[in-house]
């Protein structure tokens, strides 16, 4: 343990609390705990995690607690109940959860059946979506549980969503395009069945953050006005007006400013009051998803943030509509949210453990000897100067040199031994200054390259690609901190390296309050063997957190790393069960993703092999030991073990 190091300091660096709280905290041991109904019953990650190697569940790995998706789905519920009743609302709440979000079927199987008590629903937007639905949504004959249908639509599509129906699904039609209205009429008309149609407008109120700009009067889906009256003017003449039920919007992905919500509450609700004035069956209001994550903790409008929480949404969602219904004297619609981001997000932790570092070359130098080059005698003199009064004037200089020692070698005038010494000293030069600047309130914006020189690379078992597409495509921020030592002072900054061989395949952006940094504090990796050529370091684990939403089914095959180890984890009798294992993807599984079978490569291997016993290039023994090693990798994991 670090002297005059807590846990409480490790709390406050990472931030734990903002991001975390009620699900994620430190315990004495120095390790973080997950409480997934957000109550005192506490469990040890790094010890489930060290269980679970004993299992031979190998990392990287997605650990998933379903009863945080109970808890989130109860805590939503619970601050919808709350507004409606704080405000008299004369209506109820029936959310829906957006399966585009998280397609993996324990998810959504555990999620319908925890929404159960709330006739909680699911929304679909696209066919093979549509299908999971269909299969997995449960009956509900009391028929308030909702399958909402947005997305692009085709025939086939419209035609199964009409037929399910039958089924006994509260089954809503939304039309994002003016000619799915006229093929689901003309279906509705074969089939000799009335549909149930909603609209998604085009707010003039825009989203903020990164996916703002996907909203407005551009966005990518959804009406205008004038379409919308073509809508209503079509059904009228129909006389199916009784068939339009609702009124959907969307205004982006993690809304982090609450006044953004209420802009869009107060344009919508006019359109659903007028819609009902003018005669059309009105039921439902849509407020969509949006409903953000904290994901820094900082509690602000930052993107990576938001500065209201969910009763305030809950508050803001349930008064906005009151209040226009009110005014014009019609009765308030049924509330329909789509939140999956603040639903799903917080059940899974990614974890991974650190291989290997690279720390910037640093070696104490040997004293300048008379004889050797003025350049590097200059350089050394340097680096014995600097102190707390000229430590960046001396910068300057230790760059300058280093600078000419590069161009006198590029024109021969150096040795590769000299400009090995010459840069070694300079890098000594950069670690006695950076050490400086550690200490020192302010530090002036032109030594910030030679911040970002220390940095430290730490090379993780992972594929961003794969496991975290939004870190490298979006620059999503997601908390990262270790899940142990955290009552040692973490005294490395570095930058996380995945083990793809591709440059983006890296985190370098972290959490910071209102900011971003461009390292992460970290321990010192622990040489067990003391050697330092080959060295062999005490497992270091990493955890990833709020990736349970997008990330999953996002990831993509960059170098053929699949699918990761998933292991689910529900409360059976008081005590929290490994309930079930979902093996991540084997060598053999990613190579037939691109169309390669294991046995045809396993025979053209073995045909080279006898090609290279008659050619004596290999002996027996060793022919047959690379195909058993070929036969072995092709069953193993694709990442380290």
């Amino acid at each position: 343990m670090t002297e005059n190091w807590s846990i409480a300091h490790s709390s406050e660096l990472y931030h734990i609390e903002g991001w975390g709280h009620p699900y994620f905290d430190i315990n004495e041991a120095g390790n973080v705990t997950v409480s997934p109904r957000g109550d005192e019953k506490k469990l040890d990650l790094f010890e489930l995690v060290e269980n679970l190697k004993k299992r031979d569940v190998n990392l990287p790995l997605l650990i998933r607690f379903s009863d945080i998706l109970a808890d989130r789905l109860a805590r939503l519920h619970q601050c919808m109940q709350e507004a409606i009743a704080r405000y008299d609302y004369p209506n109820i709440y029936r959310g829906v959860y957006p399966v585009k979000c998280n397609q993996h079927k324990q998810l959504v199987e555990a999620l319908v059946d925890y929404g159960k008590p709330y006739h909680f629903g699911l929304e679909v937007g696209s066919k093979p979506e549509l299908m999971i639905a269909l299969a997995t949504l449960d009956i509900d004959k009391t028929g308030e549980t909702l399958l909402i249908c947005n997305g692009y639509k085709d025939k086939e599509y419209l035609e199964t969503a009409l037929l399910a129906q039958q089924l006994g699904h509260n089954l809503i039609i939304v039309v994002e395009q003016i000619k799915e209205l006229f093929i689901t009429l003309e279906l509705s008309e074969k089939l000799n069945l009335k549909p149930q149609i909603g609209v998604r407008a085009k707010l003039k109120t825009k989203g903020s953050g990164h996916w703002g700009n996907s909203t407005g009067e551009k966005a990518k889906f959804g009406l205008t006005i004038p379409e919308i009256l073509t809508v209503y003017k079509t059904l009228q003449e129909k006389d199916l007006l009784h068939c339009l039920k609702l009124l959907h919007f969307h205004i982006g992905s993690q809304i982090s400013s609450i006044a953004v919500i209420k802009d869009a509450i107060r344009e919508a609700g006019q359109i659903y009051v007028q819609l009902t004035q003018m005669g059309a069956g009105m039921k439902y209001l849509d407020v969509g998803g949006g409903l953000a994550v904290d994901y820094d903790g900082s509690k602000t409008n930052f993107y990576a943030s938001k500065n209201y929480n969910m009763q305030n949404y809950a508050n803001d969602i349930v008064a906005g509509i009151k209040d226009c219904c009110d005014e014009a004297n019609i009765h308030p619609p049924i509330l329909v949210s789509e939140s999956g981001r603040a639903i799903a997000s917080h059940h899974s932790v990614l974890i991974f453990n650190v291989v290997n570092s690279n720390t910037p070359p640093y070696k104490l130098p040997e004293p300048v000897k008379e004889k050797e080059h003025l350049l590097i005698r200059n350089l050394w003199e340097t680096y014995e100067s600097i102190d707390e009064e000229n430590y960046q004037e001396m910068y300057h200089d230790a760059v300058q040199f280093k600078d000419e020692a590069i161009s006198l070698f590029n024109f021969g005038y150096l040795t590769l031994t000299q400009r090995a010494r010459a840069e070694q000293i300079y890098w000594a030069c950069g670690h006695k200054i950076y050490n400086i600047m550690k200490h020192q309130a302010y530090v002036s914006d032109d030594l910030e390259g030679l911040a970002d020189l220390m940095i430290s690379t730490y090379y993780i078992n992972l594929s961003v690609f794969q496991s975290a597409p939004d870190a490298w495509a979006i620059d999503q921020l997601f908390p990262i901190m270790p899940i142990h030592r955290l009552n040692e002072k973490p005294t490395e900054k570095a930058i996380l390296a995945d083990l793809t061989c591709d440059s983006d395949g890296k985190i370098d952006k972290f959490i910071d309050l209102l900011d971003i940094k461009k390292s992460l504090e970290l321990h010192k990796l622990e040489n067990i063997n003391n050697n330092e050529k080959n060295p062999q370091y005490k497992p270091y684990y990493l955890g990833m957190f709020l990736v349970g939403s997008y990330q999953e089914i996002m990831g993509n095959l960059h170098n053929l790393f699949g699918d990761i180890n998933v292991v689910h984890l529900a409360n059976e009798n008081d005590n929290y069960q490994l309930q079930y294992i979902v093996k991540g993807d084997n060598v053999a599984n990613v190579l037939e993703y691109v169309e390669y079978k294991s046995d045809e490569l396993q025979e053209r291997l073995r045909r080279l092999t006898e090609n290279a016993l008659r050619e004596n290039k290999l002996t027996l023994e060793q022919s047959q030991l690379l195909l058993k090693n070929y036969d072995h990798n092709l069953r193993s994991y694709t990442y380290l073990t």
